[in-house]
């Protein structure tokens, strides 16, 4: 496990940068962290460093995003699901394997994600400074 504190948006996309150094594209990378916490944020600059550069949003109302890079990016929301049923029926378990999963809320599905998932806690220190933990993968 490591322990970053960013002080901005483009700190918290930049180690978002370093990890996607790491990745070997079938990775399912699980954020947690409440409302506007940094969780988007991070998947813009983990996208970015895939090769993505069109712009990442959350993908709240959409649930699912689907961006290229250097791998398929699925950019998942899971704030609204509350049910295995809601989960099924997002489709999440046939993207498995065929990308780089990163969801948001995953405190939500925490129950079903795989155990080798890549976890990222974003927890607010103050309005600006973020305390990122990500276990999982080794990245400086």
């Amino acid at each position: 496990m490591v322990k970053f504190i960013s002080s901005s948006a483009s700190e918290t996309e930049n180690i978002g940068k370093k990890l996607a150094k790491k990745l070997k594209g079938t990775e399912v990378i699980a954020l947690f962290g409440g409302l506007g916490a940094g969780k988007t944020a991070f998947t813009r600059g983990l996208s970015e460093g895939l090769g993505f550069e069109d712009g990442v949003s959350s993908p709240t109302f959409a649930l699912v995003h689907e961006y290229e890079g250097k791998f398929p990016i699925f950019h998942f929301d899971m704030y609204r699901v509350t049910t295995y049923d809601d989960l099924y029926s997002t489709g999440f378990f046939d993207y498995i394997g065929n990308g780089i999963l990163v969801i948001e809320w995953s405190e939500n599905i925490e129950g079903v994600l795989p155990n080798d998932a890549i976890r990222i806690t974003i927890k607010p220190l103050s309005e600006n400074e973020r305390e990122i933990t990500i276990s999982g993968v080794d990245i400086e």
